[in-house]
């Protein structure tokens, strides 16, 4: 049994017992979060698409970690002109070991 979720303006495929990295979500490391945002809910060979969301479907999830992802780096340069910029940015991320699919 696997579902189709939306969390975080982005879609993941996620089984019982998945660890999945999202987008961050607010909440303590072992709190439960509840997903009810189904798109897809597949088991067996049967398989329901929502309009846009499965009715009553819904993805119990616990909150393995908070934190953040590598550091991207961003130069800025004007070419003859003596301008440079230098940034970094990390991109903060919950990690989520799914629990239950309720169908």
């Amino acid at each position: 049994m696997y579902a189709i979720i939306a969390t975080g303006g982005k879609q993941y495929k996620v089984e019982e017992g998945d660890f999945v990295f999202v987008e961050k979500i607010q909440g303590e490391v072992d709190d439960v979060v509840k997903l009810d945002k189904v798109l897809a809910l597949s088991s067996g060979d049967e398989i329901k698409f929502g309009a846009p969301y499965v009715e009553g479907a819904s993805v119990e999830a616990k909150i393995v970690k908070q934190g953040k992802g590598e550091k991207v780096r961003i130069i800025k340069h004007k070419a003859k002109k003596g301008y440079r910029k230098r940034q970094g940015h990390r991109q903060p991320f919950t990690q989520l070991s799914v629990e239950k699919i309720n169908a």
